[in-house]
Order: C-alpha cells, then sequence, then structure tokens
C-alpha cells in the first residue's frame, strides 16, 4: 500500500495492515514507535504478540525529560505492552560527536540511506534494533515494525531485526505500507 502523502492520517489504514500481517504471517513480535503514545494507544492488544513501544530517548527534546508522559506508560504497561525508551540506534552519541567535530558517521549514513525510503523505514530499522539490544525482541526472527513521519504511524514492515553491533545483518522481508514521496 502507498499513502499519497506522509502523516498521522495514515495511522488507522497502517495499524489495519499490520494486524492482517501479523495474522496472515504468523508474526509473534511487533515493535512500534510512538513519541506520544498515540500510535501505540491506537494498536489492539493482539493474543500471543509481543508489543514493544520505543518512545524518542531521554533528552532528545529536554535533558532528563521524555515526551511520553508517565501516565501513558502506565496505560500502556497496563494494556501488556512493553515501553522501552533508549539512545537512538541509528544517531545516539555519533550525532553527538559529528554535531560537534562535522563530518558523517557511518552509523548517519545508513540512517539517511534508509530515508531514501521515507522516514517511516529508518524507523522501523532503527527501533527495531533498540528493542533487539534492549532483550524485548529475538534476533534474526521476523517481526512487524511500525514507524511513522512526524506523528502518527505509515510505514509497516516485516524485517528480521539485528542488534546493533551487528546492524548490516538486518533484513527487511516486506514492505507492508509506505507513503510516496514527495
Amino acid at each position: 500500500m502507498y499513502f499519497d502523502t506522509p502523516g498521522k492520517e495514515n495511522t488507522a489504514k497502517t495499524i489495519e495492515i499490520s494486524v492482517q500481517a501479523i495474522q496472515e504471517y504468523g508474526i509473534r513480535h511487533v515493535v512500534l514507535a510512538t513519541t506520544t503514545g498515540y500510535t501505540a494507544q491506537c494498536f489492539p492488544k493482539l493474543d500471543n504478540v509481543t508489543v514493544v513501544c520505543i518512545p524518542h530517548a531521554y533528552g532528545f527534546k529536554e535533558p532528563g525529560a521524555n515526551e511520553l508522559d508517565s501516565e501513558t506508560i502506565r496505560q500502556l504497561q497496563e494494556k501488556g505492552f512493553y515501553v522501552y525508551a533508549a539512545s537512538h540506534a541509528l544517531s545516539g552519541a555519533e550525532r553527538g560527536i559529528t554535531g560537534k567535530f562535522g563530518g558523517a558517521s557511518p552509523i548517519e549514513i545508513i540512517a539517511h540511506t534508509l530515508r531514501f525510503f521515507g522516514q517511516g523505514m529508518k524507523v522501523c530499522v532503527e527501533i527495531a534494533t533498540m528493542a533487539a539490544d534492549g532483550g524485548l525482541l529475538p534476533p534474526n526472527v521476523p517481526i512487524l515494525a511500525i514507524g511513522g513521519t512526524g506523528r502518527g504511524a505509515d510505514t509497516a514492515v516485516i524485517m528480521r531485526a539485528a542488534h546493533a553491533n551487528h546492524i548490516l545483518e538486518t533484513k527487511i522481508d516486506r514492505i507492508l505500507c509506505k507513503p510516496l514521496l514527495p
């Protein structure tokens, strides 16, 4: 499925496509990006499916703070979802170094290459790597990843995540939906 434009307005359809794929392909692990909790709150609880919600890292906007408030975290955990915030796998410390000294790091080149397919594709790979590094998703097992452009969800893929120290072993098996790029 290709959306005419990126953005939050594609969230419901992205989730619908994702749930169908979970059932069709027997997926047991989902990772989704959720800055404010909106996408995660829209996602249904599914039997025998682990759902990992990845917000921005603490300090992304404000030192020591996360954009995902504690009440939303509590609601997601009550729903049976995991919530995991960590350094962004495709920027993190390297962005801080290149921001200070210039140049480009190999990880940032990977991130920019993934953006050829759209921001959501970069997000899908990044959050799957973060969840694998946090022990919340198994590596090299088909999972479903949901990301987006700005707010909401507009990209979903079936992929096999790798830990950050083996990032080049990441595989994208199926692109379920994404926006057409302007």
